[in-house]
């Protein structure tokens, strides 16, 4: 299996996916951080992948949805955006419901 399938298969095995530096207990970088606390504050599960883990997912996750950054956030499978991106879908009052209905088109 190639990384793009690999990287594919990951972002299908679970509603919320954050790909970040380090792991939620333990980011490697302010962003991957912010990003980790802000999706954990919901109470609502999500998965993670540690980049750091594999290196071809990480020289290759930027051209899989034409994101240049980490961390990256997936929705059922559809890039939601970076850190940023999380944290005002948080100050608008969005983000846990988003969280939610994910995870509910995820088990239906």
């Amino acid at each position: 299996m190639d990384v793009l399938e690999r990287i594919q298969k990951q972002v299908d095995s679970a509603p919320i996916v954050l790909y970040m530096k380090g792991t939620p207990q333990f980011p490697q970088c302010g962003f991957s951080s912010t990003a980790a606390k802000t999706l954990a504050s919901t109470g609502v599960e999500f998965s993670y992948v540690n980049i750091f883990d594999d290196q071809e997912v990480m020289k290759n996750l930027p051209a899989f949805a034409d994101w240049p950054t980490f961390p990256q956030i997936y929705f059922n499978s559809e890039l939601m955006g970076g850190g940023d991106i999380i944290v005002e879908m948080a100050e608008m009052g969005t983000l846990k419901g988003e969280m939610e209905s994910a995870v509910e088109k995820f088990n239906a």
